[in-house]
């Protein structure tokens, strides 16, 4: 991909409409006429993937679900590992990036992977639990993105794994562990997103360290392509499921 298919990218990123009354119709708005270049901008743009994955367990025989996983570039990332898990469930609402990912999933030949199209607030695997929950660069697109980590939560085994990474901002007064950014990065992220239904939040981590026991954590910023001199923060989060719930 070179220069012609990032300007057909920037388009859709920043003038094409955004139509649908359901957020699965808008989702297929968004990403239908990209999604064949979409991984090459993506890998540019969306920071601290293969590290989120090379932190992840991949325990053999596990059940992994990866929430809002779009073309299925993120599998590649498990490497010579791919085959250690059972089941590896792609859920996403855009059709068009579905078809993307059974391409690269009958390419590759890895028979371990299968595409859902679901909502994630409302997903859960036929075997009824995952022992691995995935969100990366999609929980600023969910609008209930709260109820997409509860969901995950539900689903996941006691000692299951949740992994997240994704775009964000940082409260006024973070807890202490946490960075604080800018005045100038809380507000000018916000509103530069949100032309493309990407919200970064400046509550994903507090509700992602509510509900899981925190493993690792890295805070980070990126330039993205075509934007000079501002860097838009991200992180990535790796939490486990307690074993057991505290009583009441």
């Amino acid at each position: 991909m070179g220069f012609v298919a990032d300007m057909k990218i920037l388009y859709h990123l920043l003038l094409k409409p955004v139509r649908g009354k359901s957020h699965a119709e808008r989702m297929e708005s968004f990403y239908d006429g990209q999604a064949e270049a979409y991984d090459d901008f993506r890998k540019r743009l969306l920071k601290g993937r293969e590290e989120l994955w090379q932190n992840l367990p991949k325990q053999p025989g596990s059940i992994w679900v990866d929430m809002g996983g779009g073309t299925g570039a993120n599998i590649e990332n498990f490497g010579e590992a791919i085959d250690l898990p059972a089941k590896i469930y792609l859920v996403d609402l855009s059709n068009s990036l579905l078809q993307v990912a059974n391409d690269r999933f009958k390419k590759r030949g890895w028979s371990n992977t299968e595409t859902v199209e679901a909502d994630a607030t409302q997903y859960c695997p036929p075997e009824g639990y995952a022992d691995v929950v995935t969100f990366s660069y999609s929980l600023t697109m969910i609008p209930d993105w709260f109820a997409a980590i509860e969901n995950a939560y539900r689903m996941l085994r006691p000692g299951g794994t949740i992994g997240v990474v994704d775009f964000y901002v940082s409260r006024k007064f973070p807890a202490e562990a946490l960075k604080r950014h800018r005045w100038f990065t809380r507000t000018i992220w916000p509103p530069w997103f949100a032309t493309d239904n990407i919200y970064p939040s400046t509550d994903h981590l507090p509700f992602l360290q509510h509900h899981f026991d925190q493993v690792e954590l890295f805070e980070g910023s990126n330039r993205p392509p075509y934007v000079p001199l501002i860097k838009a923060p991200y992180y990535w989060f790796i939490g486990r499921k307690p074993e057991s719930t505290p009583a009441s």
